[in-house]
């Protein structure tokens, strides 16, 4: 996923997002905020773009899926440890 695309979404949306970019010297790693526009209560911070659009889906269809993301990745872990 590209950030400006997810950014593009986000905003289309009703969403704020800023990239904030770490120190590469300290190992700081990027880190993604986004906030509803007209609700500054929903709000938070990713480390990814795609962690970063999953929050924002979350928030989005307030967190419905959730329960499925998790046991999804609980069987990929189980799958993997196969």
């Amino acid at each position: 996923m590209l950030w400006s695309e997810i950014k593009k979404w986000a905003k289309q949306q009703g969403y704020e997002t800023l990239k904030e970019k770490g120190d590469e010297e300290k190992g700081e790693p990027v880190q993604y905020y986004w906030s509803k526009a007209d609700d500054s209560n929903r709000s938070g911070v990713a480390k990814s773009v795609s962690k970063l659009a999953k929050a924002i889906y979350n928030d989005m269809t307030d967190n419905k899926w959730l329960d499925h993301q998790q046991t999804y990745l609980l069987n990929m872990e189980i799958k993997n440890y196969k």
